[in-house]
């Protein structure tokens, strides 16, 4: 048994996950936490939040995410390519910044007009 505090939402329910009995998950006061404590022992994912550089804007960095989970190994690899990247304002939120970022499917889009 695994014990986890969940993430999926506010509530912050302590899971127990059974991995040998096919990621039963108990304690969960929703069907994300059974979701959620199952697929972090599965497959963790992430979205990951930080900011790039902006070139010809009032502020020097750009609020940026990815449009959808990726692996959670590779946090540190994203966020080491993201550290070189530069854009020009403007920016509109939602505008992708990066496609297809190391080849996980998802987009590093903006988070805010700059």
């Amino acid at each position: 048994m695994t014990s986890l505090v969940c993430i999926g939402c506010p509530k912050g329910c302590h899971l127990l996950v059974d991995e040998e009995n096919d990621y039963k998950v108990t304690g969960n006061g929703c069907r994300i936490g059974a979701e959620y404590g199952a697929n972090e022992l599965r497959n963790p994912t992430r979205t990951v939040t930080t900011t790039v550089k902006v070139n010809g804007a009032m502020h020097a960095c750009l609020p940026v995410r990815t449009d959808k989970a990726i692996p959670k190994g590779m946090m540190f690899d994203i966020m080491a390519y993201l550290k070189d990247v530069e854009v020009n304002a403007p920016v509109k939120r939602g505008d992708v910044i990066v496609e297809n970022i190391l080849d996980t499917g998802a987009n590093i889009i903006a988070s805010r007009d700059i």
